[in-house]
């Protein structure tokens, strides 16, 4: 089975996207079911469907979005991690009639201005509670805050956690020591085995308009020695690949990332792992 483990929808005039601004013009508009199934569907065989905003109003529309599309296999959605009714809240929305279709939970930590937010104590305890109801939580890092989310991945063992977009590493901009300080906490993050991470959101992290594969490479190479195939997903990311490239073009760029390995592997990052980690088709 082919997964495109992450990618996300948005109606405005249900959930405003307020983080559109003028350099993302070309996403500025609504992206529904219909809208990936024609981008994705001769592509991939299910996907997983991720939040874009932190409010509770928008994870209801998604598991509406996933009980209405064959093609939609697992939702991640967002709560207040902080929040003292944490519990509460989770069970409410995996007690509604879609809820089933809930495995995740992500919250945008690339925007909080403290790099240790992560492992604040009433993070962690939002974080239990995720792993507590049977849902994996979603790293949304930038380089310098993956010190805390090893951890936080530390402190909870029964938690799965699944980085995405491998921590959005420097490849257009960014020294070479920069680059080496996040292969090396890659590298520790990945030596946790509650943790997996998600090839995705890297031509955007690229020059949008002169990318090649070249230059995605060598972070893909760094997180295939970390993580191993037996822990990496593939994501497209989309609609927000639409900056740097299109659905197809991300597809192709995957394909040749992963030509180095044996069916086998290439299976597992293709599929398998997504398959299990997100217990698509009940899995």
């Amino acid at each position: 089975m082919r997964v495109d483990s992450h990618h996300h929808l948005w109606n405005r005039s249900v959930t405003p996207q307020d983080w559109i601004g003028e350099p993302l013009a070309a996403i500025d508009r609504d992206f529904v079911v219909e809208d990936l199934a024609a981008a994705a569907a001769t592509h991939v065989d299910r996907t997983v469907l991720v939040q874009t905003v932190c409010t509770l109003d928008e994870t209801p529309l998604l598991l509406e979005y996933a009980q209405g599309s064959p093609l939609i296999g697992a939702v991640v959605g967002w709560v207040e991690l902080t929040a003292p009714d944490i519990r509460y809240t989770l069970s409410e929305l995996t007690s509604l009639p879609n809820g089933c279709w809930l495995r995740g939970i992500r919250h945008q930590v690339q925007g909080e201005i403290d790099p240790g937010w992560l492992e604040r104590p009433e993070v962690v305890n939002g974080l239990r509670a995720v792993g507590e109801h049977g849902l994996v939580y979603e790293i949304l890092t930038l380089p310098h805050q993956l010190p805390a989310a090893i951890n936080a991945a530390e402190q909870l063992p029964e938690v799965q956690f699944v980085l995405d977009h491998l921590s959005k590493p420097p490849i257009k901009n960014g020294s070479e020591e920069g680059r080496a300080a996040w292969a090396s906490d890659l590298h520790r993050l990945a030596k946790l085995p509650n943790v997996c991470a998600k090839i995705s959101g890297l031509v955007t992290e690229a020059d949008w308009e002169s990318w090649t594969i070249a230059d995605v490479r060598p972070v893909v190479e760094t997180a295939i020695e970390a993580f191993g195939p037996e822990r990496l997903m593939l994501g497209s990311d989309w609609p927000v690949c639409l900056l740097a490239a299109s659905y197809e073009q991300v597809t192709h760029l995957h394909g040749e990332l992963l030509s180095g390995l044996s069916e086998s592997d290439r299976a597992r990052v293709l599929g398998d792992n997504a398959v299990a980690v997100y217990r698509i088709d009940g899995q």
